[in-house]
């Protein structure tokens, strides 16, 4: 690591330390304020947006990323469109900071309860979309918190155009500018820094591919909310409604092949295989989709020979995998060896069925009758995701304000004293 990089993110640091100060204590009206011109600097920032993201589609090209990670990185007006009702949806949230609950007397007469805070300082490190920059920042900012954004050198242009936006809303809330910063250089050795910088650093949030969280997971010093994959499945039963499902597993791969909640494995029962795997293959042949399959499946349909690899891998791209199973017990150990615990749905009408699925199915999201693609927080009501965690400590499932934030305990007397009896 360079020195210069070292001083550069020891600054940034120490800066979004005295800025969660800050923060921290802004009122809700003064954080909204903030939201909405940051909202309003985008829309009237368009045009500069664009041509930003198109210096960096262009280097995308010219640099040969795949297409699954240039429809990643562009900003199209309808995302740009999505940032500023996430903004606007952000600022309409309640806020959480500073809810009080349990507040309770215990028999030496003091009153005990708990408070929710903010995090402190979050730093966010991730790849491509420039519109995890805004998601980032506005559940960060709402949620008390100073943040500290590095994103992939491939969005460099985009994260800067859109961080000036945040910039000019949080000068009209009269907030410090180091309440949300974005990483100017694109030295990977950033990332070290700021992933083991505990002295400034509270919570370190990782979205991108499994490499960058692979990494952030072994060498942070910090502690990390995180997903590694999202190998998300649906599962047609037998009890399902066909033409229902077909509905379903063709949204939750086809809606958009780059995010995490896309379904990689089909699971299709075989007592509808035969009749169900036909026309929802020859509806995902037309898409464009590239199917592979088991044995049983290949007996059904054309399709590439399904390895153990496969079942493991997250795709991001029109590319399905596909298994006939003999019921819901092998959909469910089929999900629990093969799949990330991110989100799984099962289609079917049948109550009893859909209860053990959601019961036993490990994942931070189990759905029901409804396509994998909707864990997000958009959709959940939380306005925006700082990210989707599969973790079971802190936070699960899609991470919006509450996820960042905790608890402490707050204690109330009037002149108790331990040990003796109150008067």
């Amino acid at each position: 690591m360079t020195e210069s990089v070292l001083d550069y993110m020891t600054r940034l640091g120490r800066a979004a330390r005295e800025a969660s100060r800050i923060i921290g204590r802004a009122s809700t009206a003064q954080k909204n304020r903030a939201l909405q011109a940051a909202a309003n600097a985008l829309d009237a920032a368009r045009a500069e947006l664009s041509a930003a993201n198109e210096l960096d589609l262009a280097a995308g090209r010219a640099n040969g990323l795949e297409p699954a990670m240039l429809e990643r990185l562009a900003l199209t007006p309808a995302r740009i469109d999505g940032m500023i009702v996430g903004l606007r949806q952000v600022a309409a949230l309640p806020d959480p900071v500073g809810a009080i609950r349990d507040m309770s007397y215990r028999p030496s007469g003091i009153q005990v309860g708990k408070m929710r805070v903010p995090l402190g300082v979050v730093g966010i490190i991730y790849e491509s979309r420039p519109n995890v920059t805004i998601d980032a920042a506005s559940l960060c900012l709402k949620s008390g918190n100073a943040t500290i954004l590095r994103g992939g050198s491939e969005a460099i242009h985009s994260n800067r155009a859109i961080a000036a936006c945040i910039q000019r809303g949080l000068a009209e809330a009269n907030l410090p500018a180091a309440v949300v910063q974005v990483v100017e250089t694109t030295d990977r050795a950033a990332v070290g820094a700021l992933i083991t910088m505990p002295e400034f650093v509270d919570v370190i949030v990782p979205r991108g591919g499994k490499g960058l969280i692979e990494r952030v997971s072994r060498d942070a010093r910090v502690p990390v909310i995180k997903h590694l994959d999202g190998i998300c499945h649906v599962y047609v039963s037998a009890h399902a409604e066909l033409p229902k499902a077909q509905r379903i597993a063709f949204n939750a791969k086809t809606y958009r092949y780059g995010i995490c909640g896309a379904m990689e494995t089909l699971l299709v029962d075989q007592a509808v295989a035969e009749q169900f795997l036909p026309p929802m293959a020859a509806q995902f042949r037309e898409k464009g989709v590239e199917l592979r399959g088991c044995e049983r499946t290949r007996a059904i349909i054309e399709a590439a020979v399904a390895t153990e690899e496969d079942w493991n891998t997250e795709y991001l791209a029109p590319i399905l995998s596909i298994r006939v199973v003999d019921g819901l017990d092998e959909a469910i150990e089929h999900i629990n060896r093969h799949g990330s615990q991110h989100t799984d749905a099962i289609v079917s009408e049948h109550q009893g069925e859909t209860r053990r699925f959601v019961t036993e199915v490990d994942s931070a999201s189990v759905m029901i009758n409804a396509p994998t693609c909707f864990a997000d927080g958009f959709e959940y009501g939380l306005g925006a995701e700082i990210g989707i965690s599969t973790d079971k400590l802190h936070a699960r499932g899609p991470v919006g304000l509450e996820g960042l934030t905790c608890e402490k305990y707050i204690v109330v007397g009037d002149g108790q004293l331990r040990g003796q009896e109150p008067v």
